[in-house]
């Protein structure tokens, strides 16, 4: 009679061993239950494992992982590679059975972490460069300066002796070159050969484009990114009309294109150019529709509620705010009920209805107290505490309560976040409005005179039209001081460069 071998290390098992595994290799589980194994490489072709990847489609790799006969007759628990991989067992389950992810930074995450062999993968893991010549994409690093360049419509350098408007144009350039490393940049140009067939890594491309269009515009504003995103939209929405691709790629690439719309929507409302906004969000929402994600409509209608409070409808910005709360029931992380209870907060506060603006902004508060969550979506990695100081600052500025605007504004100023500068920039020129409004103008030009050094360095209309308003305000006081005179020269001298 043969006896069975056990599938990890290929040495015999007693006649009365029901585990499947030998002694030895059942002491190495107990081990590794806190971390993946290491794997022999024959691993990665088992056929389950192979059609996973062949599929690209993490969450079925996961599966394919768990249930391979190296780990014993039964397969790992839910439970098990969940904790390895940093989230609860229901969360595991849904990327097992759901659409395949398409954040890069999840991908790469959880594939270094179960050391699945690069060249099994249908992406790249940082350090490393893949040429993607099969879809006729360009990675050549040399590309990237003059193709982002050529994307916004901008010289290709900047002399150290040109206008702030061209620094400020060269330096979004060059944090966006960061998107070089993706491999795929070439779809930032036009192309007359570009691949009849969509596959996940273009969609993968399109994901990681909007976060590095978020990130870069947190840094720098957007009034250079703004037509880089608009026309990659209309490029990759018109490949997409004309090329062919699986049912599987289709939803993902509708929920990505649906990203990018919101973020051309966004870039377009802190450049000043909001009537360009609209179209973009009724794109996205109809593409998350199309792809049955809740989580991209959602996004769509807090980014519209927003919008529709600066057109002064908040009326309508408040029933927006009351779709997204219906459409995210049963799967909001604390941080996206904390923005939504913000956006009803500040339409409540445009409609001059304190009560409700108080009730909602408590809201918001005790969801932000619960902490970020695995699940939170890419988005809202903004939801700080000082946006829920800057949201409650405009509120008050709404309801003509400019001492409390203050206290919120100097909340955020005292405490600057290294990563959204913009914003921190914003709220200060907030701040100087509300000041201002308070009747302290010299402490207006204080706070003017802070904020423009980093303006002079970002290219948001945005704030650029708030500060305007702020130095015109100063500059029609009665009497001037040494403290406004001194704004008023800065800020002209600024404007000149």
């Amino acid at each position: 009679m043969t006896h069975a071998n056990c599938p990890r290390c290929g040495g015999r098992l007693a006649r009365d061993n029901g585990t499947g595994r030998c002694a030895p290799c059942q002491a190495a589980e107990r081990d590794r239950l806190g971390a993946p194994p290491v794997v022999p490489a024959s691993f990665w072709e088992h056929d389950p494992v192979r059609q996973a990847l062949a599929e690209r489609h993490l969450g079925r790799v996961i599966r394919a992982y768990r249930c391979h006969p190296y780990h014993g007759r039964h397969p790992l628990p839910q439970a098990v590679v969940a904790g390895w991989l940093g989230i609860t067992q229901a969360q595991l389950s849904r990327v097992e059975n759901g659409p395949p992810l398409v954040h890069l930074d999840r991908l790469t995450y959880w594939a270094q972490l179960l050391r699945i062999p690069a060249e099994h993968l249908w992406f790249e893991l940082p350090g490393r460069r893949r040429l993607a010549s099969r879809s006729g994409i360009a990675s050549e690093s040399s590309r990237i300066g003059s193709e982002v360049a050529a994307a916004a419509g901008a010289p290709v350098t900047a002399g150290t002796g040109g206008g702030t408007t061209d620094r400020r144009r060269f330096n979004t350039l060059a944090a966006l070159a960061g998107i070089g490393a993706t491999g795929y940049l070439g779809l930032l140009s036009t192309q007359s050969d570009a691949p009849r067939s969509i596959e996940l890594e273009h969609v993968h491309f399109a994901s990681s484009l909007v976060e590095e269009l978020r990130r870069v515009d947190a840094a720098v504003g957007a009034d250079s990114l703004c037509d880089v995103a608009m026309q990659v939209h209309a490029r990759m929405s018109l490949w997409a009309a004309k090329a062919t691709y699986s049912r599987q790629v289709g939803n993902a690439l509708q929920s990505a294109l649906a990203d990018l719309s919101v973020e051309a929507a966004w870039l377009a409302i802190d450049a000043d150019r909001r009537p360009e906004a609209r179209p973009y969000l009724n794109e996205a929402i109809t593409r998350a529709r199309m792809a049955d994600d809740q989580q991209a409509e959602v996004g769509a209608l807090a980014c519209l509620s927003m919008l529709l409070i600066r057109d002064d409808r908040p009326s309508e910005s408040l029933h927006c705010s009351d779709a997204a709360f219906r459409a995210s029931i049963g799967w909001a992380t604390p941080r996206l009920t904390t923005l939504l209870h913000l956006r009803t907060a500040r339409a409540y506060a445009a409609l001059r209805d304190g009560s409700g603006f108080n009730r909602e902004l408590t809201k918001a508060k005790h969801a932000f107290e619960r902490g970020t969550d695995e699940d939170d979506l890419p988005f809202l990695q903004f939801v700080t505490a000082q946006e829920l100081n800057g949201i409650a600052g405009l509120s008050y500025l709404a309801l003509n309560r400019p001492d409390c605007a203050i206290e919120s504004f100097r909340a955020i100023t005292t405490s600057p976040s290294p990563v959204f500068r913009r914003n921190q920039t914003y709220y200060t020129v907030q701040l100087a409005d509300a000041m201002y409004r308070q009747g302290d103008v010299n402490g207006a030009a204080q706070h003017g005179q802070d904020a423009l050094l980093a303006v002079s360095q970002m290219s948001s209309g945005r704030v650029n039209r708030l500060l305007a308003q702020v130095r015109r305000n100063v500059g029609q006081h009665r009497q001037a001081t040494s403290v406004t005179r001194e704004f008023m020269d800065a800020y002209d001298q600024t404007v000149r460069l």
